[in-house]
Order: C-alpha cells, then sequence, then structure tokens
C-alpha cells in the first residue's frame, strides 16, 4: 500500500511540475479504477502530453463521469470544455458541439469561476476564426479578460490579448494588433501561463507575422518558441512549433531539415489537430515541388486536401511546373472564388499571375497585380510595407512587363526584387528574381548583365536543389536541352504575289503581315527565333500558347482586306540552344516543325497529333491523317487545327 501511496504522490508531483512524462509514467503503474476525478484528469493530461490523444479522451470521460458522480459541476464543465477541444481537433465537430453544450449547461447555475472564461474565450475564437464576425469576436475576447482577471486565470487572459490582436489584424489596425500579440508572447513566454495555452499564443504570433509578411518578427518569436518546444519532453502540441520551424527554415533555404521537421510535426500531430497537420502536409508539399519531386509534392498536397486544407496555389503551381497550363489557371481561379479573407487572397494572387502570363492572360494577370497591390497597401506595418510584400509586388510586376515586353520597366522591377528578397533572407526567391532579371536583360540585349543574374541564380538554384528552375536557368544559358513547342509560318506562293502587287505594294503588304504575325507570337507568350524568308520561327513554352498564336495569327490576317495566304506548322519535343547563338534552336523536334509547316497548306494550321496531348479539348481539330516527312524517318500523325 505504501508503495502505491508513493507512486501516486509521485505522479501528483510531476503533474503540478507540468512534468508530463514523469507523470505518464507514474500514472501508468496504477490501477485507474481506483483513481479519483482530479487524478484521472492529470492523467489524462499526461497522457495527451505524450501523444496518446484516444487514451486521453478515454482517461477524461472517466474524469467527467466522476466529477458528476461526485456532483462536481465545475470539475465536469472543466473536463467537457478540454473534450470539446480534443474532438474538434479531430475534426468530430458535433461531438464538440456536444461537450460544449454540456459544459455551458453545468455552469449556468455555477458562481463564476475560471471555466466561465474559458467558454467566452472559446466562443471568442470560434466568432474569429471560424465565423468571421469581428464584433461578436471583440464583445467575447473584452468578456473572456475581464472575466480571466477577475477569477485570476492567466492562461485565458493572455489568450485573449493575443486573439484581441489577430482581430485587430483582421480589421486593418496591424501596429495595434501586433504590439498586443507582442505582449501577449511575451507574457506567455515569461512562464506565467501553462504549456498549453504558451504553445496556443506562440502559433498565433507566429502565422499573424507570416501572413503580414513580417518574416523578421515571426522568425525571432519562432526561435523562442522553439527553445520552449525543445525543452518540453513531450510529443503531439510541439508538433505546431515544429511546422512554424520548418517554414523558417523553407525560407532560409535549409530544404532538407526544414522538411524533416515538418515530417516530425505531422507525426506528432496526427492525432491531435487536423489544421495544423494538414498545413505541415501542405509544407512539405511546397518543399518537394522546389525540388522537383513532382510526385511526393501531389501525395503531400492531396494528404493536405484531404485534412482540409486547400492546395492551393502550391497544387496549381505544381500543375504550371508540369506544363499543365489550362489545368494551373482552372485550380488558382476555383480557389480565388472561394477565398474573401484578403490575406488568404494574397497568398493565392501572386501565383495567379505567374500562371496567367503563362497562359498569355496579361489582364488577368493585371487584375491580380491590382488587387496584391491593394492588399499590402492595407496592411503596412508602421507605415511602411513590409519586405516580403513589397519584394512580391515587384516579382509581380516584372513577370507583367516581361509579358508586355516592357524591358526596362522589367530590369527595374525585378532588381527591387532581387535586393529585397536577399534583404528578407530568402536566397529561393533571391534566385527566382534573378532569373527573371536576366531573362529581362536579355530581351533588353545586354547579355553580358544577363548572363551574371543568370549564373548567380544557376548557382543558388543547384544549391539548394531546386531541379526545375536550375534546369530553366541552364536552358536560358545553352546547357540543357529543354521540352518546347516550336511554330513555323510562311506566306504561301509569295513570289507570284510579288509579280503580281509589284516591289512597293509587296513591301506593304509584306511588313503588315510581319507585324502582324510577330505581334501575335509575343501576346500568346511566345519568342520569335528568327525570321525564316517569308516567315517566323517561334518557341513556346507549352503547347497551348503556340495553338492561340497560330490562330490568332489567321483570324488576324482573315480580318486584312488583302493579306497573304499563310501555313503554319507546330510540333513540340524536346531541343537545345545552339552554341553559336543562343537565341536559336536544333535538335530533331525543331525539324519536324519545319516539316510541318512545309506540309501545311494555305490558311492551314498543322500540328503533330502528339503535340495536342494534355490539352484535351482545349482546341477543335480535324481527324488524324499520317505523312511521310521529307528527312522524317518515321511517318507523323498529323491534325489540322480549325481556327475560323
Amino acid at each position: 500500500m505504501s508503495q502505491v501511496i508513493d507512486t501516486l504522490e509521485a505522479a501528483r508531483s510531476a503533474a503540478g511540475r507540468q512534468a508530463w512524462r514523469a507523470a505518464y509514467d507514474a500514472y501508468a503503474g496504477l490501477d485507474r479504477d481506483g483513481l479519483g476525478a482530479a487524478d484521472l484528469e492529470s492523467f489524462a493530461e499526461s497522457a495527451w502530453w505524450r501523444g496518446k490523444l484516444d487514451e486521453a479522451i478515454e482517461l477524461r470521460e472517466r474524469a467527467y463521469a466522476a466529477y458528476s458522480a461526485g456532483n462536481d459541476g465545475r470539475g465536469a464543465a472543466r473536463v467537457a470544455l478540454t473534450l470539446s477541444w480534443d474532438y474538434s481537433g479531430k475534426g468530430a465537430f458535433a461531438v464538440s458541439n456536444g461537450w460544449m453544450a454540456n459544459a455551458e449547461r453545468l455552469l449556468a447555475d455555477q458562481p463564476e469561476a475560471p471555466e466561465h472564461a474559458r467558454v467566452a474565450l472559446i466562443h471568442a475564437v470560434t466568432a474569429l476564426f471560424a465565423e468571421g464576425d469581428l464584433e461578436k469576436a471583440e464583445s467575447f475576447f473584452e468578456q473572456a479578460f475581464e472575466l480571466g482577471g477577475r477569477v485570476r486565470d492567466r492562461d485565458v487572459q493572455t489568450l485573449a490579448l493575443s486573439g484581441k490582436g489577430r482581430l485587430r489584424i483582421k480589421e486593418g489596425r496591424i501596429d495595434e494588433g501586433l504590439a498586443l500579440l507582442d505582449e501577449a508572447t511575451a507574457s506567455a513566454t515569461s512562464g506565467a501561463v501553462r504549456a498549453h495555452a504558451r504553445g496556443l499564443v506562440y502559433c498565433i504570433t507566429i502565422s499573424a507575422c507570416r501572413d503580414l509578411g513580417d518574416y523578421r518578427r515571426a522568425a525571432e518569436w519562432t526561435e523562442v518558441a522553439n527553445r520552449w518546444c525543445d525543452q518540453l519532453d513531450v510529443s503531439g502540441f510541439p508538433g505546431a512549433c515544429r511546422i512554424h520551424r520548418a517554414e523558417v527554415l523553407r525560407m532560409r533555404g535549409d530544404w532538407p531539415a526544414a522538411e524533416a521537421q515538418a515530417m516530425a510535426a505531422c507525426d506528432e500531430l496526427k492525432e491531435f489537430e487536423r489544421d495544423i497537420t494538414a498545413s505541415g502536409h501542405y509544407e512539405i508539399g511546397e518543399i518537394r515541388r522546389r525540388r522537383g519531386d513532382f510526385a511526393g509534392a501531389e501525395q503531400a498536397f492531396r494528404t493536405a486536401d484531404a485534412l482540409g486544407h486547400d492546395p492551393q496555389p502550391g497544387l496549381a503551381l505544381l500543375r504550371l511546373a508540369e506544363g499543365k497550363v489550362d489545368a494551373a489557371v482552372s485550380a488558382i481561379r476555383r480557389s480565388l472564388a472561394d477565398v474573401r479573407d484578403p490575406l488568404r487572397r494574397l497568398r493565392r494572387l501572386p501565383a495567379q499571375v505567374e500562371i496567367a502570363v503563362a497562359a498569355g492572360d496579361l489582364a488577368t494577370a493585371r487584375a491580380a497585380l491590382a488587387e496584391v497591390e491593394t492588399t499590402v497597401d492595407s496592411y503596412r506595418i508602421g507605415g511602411r510595407r513590409a519586405v516580403a510584400f513589397d519584394a512580391t509586388v515587384h516579382v509581380a510586376r516584372g513577370r507583367i512587363q516581361l509579358g508586355e515586353k516592357d524591358w526596362n520597366g522589367a530590369v527595374t522591377s525585378l532588381q527591387h526584387a532581387r535586393d529585397e528578397w536577399r534583404e528578407v533572407g530568402a536566397p529561393y526567391e533571391t534566385a527566382q528574381a534573378r532569373m527573371l532579371l536576366g531573362l529581362a536583360y536579355r530581351r533588353r540585349s545586354d547579355e553580358h548583365a544577363g548572363a551574371d543574374e543568370l549564373e548567380s541564380a544557376l548557382a543558388t538554384f543547384e544549391r539548394l536543389g531546386a531541379e526545375p528552375d536550375a534546369a530553366r536557368v541552364k536552358e536560358l544559358l545553352g546547357r540543357v536541352e529543354t521540352r518546347r513547342t516550336f511554330l513555323f509560318t510562311d506566306i504561301v506562293d509569295s513570289t507570284k504575289l510579288l509579280e503580281t502587287l509589284g516591289q512597293e505594294k509587296w513591301k506593304r503588304l509584306l511588313a503588315r503581315h510581319d507585324e502582324i504575325v510577330s505581334e501575335r507570337i509575343l501576346e500568346a507568350g511566345g519568342e520569335i527565333v528568327k525570321k525564316t524568308g517569308d516567315g517566323f520561327f517561334a518557341s513556346f513554352d507549352n503547347p497551348k500558347a503556340a495553338i492561340d498564336a497560330a490562330v490568332a495569327i489567321q483570324r488576324s490576317l482573315a480580318d486584312e482586306i488583302v493579306a497573304p495566304d499563310v501555313r503554319i506548322g507546330a510540333h513540340a519535343g524536346n531541343a537545345f540552344r545552339t552554341d553559336d547563338d543562343a537565341a536559336d534552336y536544333g535538335g530533331q523536334a525543331v525539324h519536324v516543325a519545319a516539316r510541318i509547316g512545309a506540309a501545311a497548306r494555305g490558311g492551314e494550321i498543322l500540328v503533330s497529333a502528339e503535340t495536342l496531348d494534355g490539352i484535351g479539348g482545349a482546341v477543335r481539330a480535324s481527324e488524324p491523317r499520317t505523312e511521310a516527312l521529307k528527312g522524317i524517318e518515321q511517318p507523323v500523325e498529323l491534325v489540322a487545327i480549325d481556327w475560323r
């Protein structure tokens, strides 16, 4: 008997010190059927911190029954509130609501106590994050803070202060909100609150700073939170801190460590909190996407989606990296249609700019940029834009300026973006800005400056393991084969036209033809490789853009009073930059595209059937026909595009 008493006292002592591993080990050596309500509650808490959520729930339900049997309404209500939290984290919202209602009924006739403050706090959090009712949330946060003060519950007061800070940010009162968050987090750090409340305060503060683009402040509080987490000899809830650590590590360029932290977090949190676990899987997806592990990224994004986290913009950007432009456009559009919160939209809009530019939809890209700027200006810190937000704006603007052929404007915007991301300490984002800047310099005919930026970007991408971006830069530097869609245009019977019209009229007709064809190619996001006699050789990132350009060319020429008949051929495949001219391409795919163009008739757009793979019903095409092309060993299956 004395040994049992000693073990029980050891368990109670450890629980009182929040030494949860020691508490659990001691309680586990006792007969739980002989434990009272308070010990069952402490045993449950220790199991929770050991990552044993199902056991914790079972013990809490036993504790609830024991408190109820002893007519301890406050004790039963306290456990009911904790069970409501447990089931909410598991996504069992009906069960959670049932325990919440149970707690409120039990407290209805009780004198004012900490449990009443907790009820007000839960209502405030629900109003703020689930319902978006800021006025209701404000009222409940005030009530929780005042009640917490009267009943001397520092946990509730600190969480209410933190919640009010998040509320102020949603209202656009940024500086006031951040000041409240700093105050609450400093209070939590001082040790005045218990571990669970402390962890929640850290999460709220770090998430808010990240949403506002204040990565410096987010990183500072993340360091503090992680020192605390590392001191806890427990499992489970500290996983939330690991996810924040993973985000910081990813931003700083340590991707292996970031993925390891995120995976550990998901393992610790999988039974605790669906939302936070889902965000961990999303973070894993983002890391893998950047590394070029597309299958792994897809799996992580799908897992996040299954747990209730919107997989965008990561999944849309994955589709873009795979060359599925239409799928990327649809995905990001659907995601934005479902989101109203400005800061949540801000996390998606830069991706929409990138995707829209790739699709040649500059109007949508400009609209997205305008919303980005409006939102960024609405969430200034100390009267200034966050550096990361400013960099985001400059990258988006630079992408659009590249699409508009405003080379000087693109250089200016992307220089700002490069310098700002470097100030933030984000090597991947800096390298992306440098890659785009190198392209802008080249388009402005500043080859040396362009090469310098591209070489710097390549060194960073290779160090990080960003294989898709490294391959893109190597392509721009002429070092690797790349998959492109090539398009050839040619005027039919140009010699006869010259004889019929005469030299002066022919020159005017040819100049107008050149203007139309070159404009349509560039508007679709293509690159004019070179003039080929009476036609053009162009290159595109994807088949859809090439087909759009071809259709636009034929329709524009058809609208002219007098215009020559033009034949167009297109084919997608691997090619390489030629050594003698970094702007030119060579390889089998180029030869096939040229031969297809030569096989087309006047007014026809002829495309290899395989080129249309992946764009499905986006274009109307004839039934396939097989032709032997000069110089090509195997016959090629061709289709004609219906452009009229």
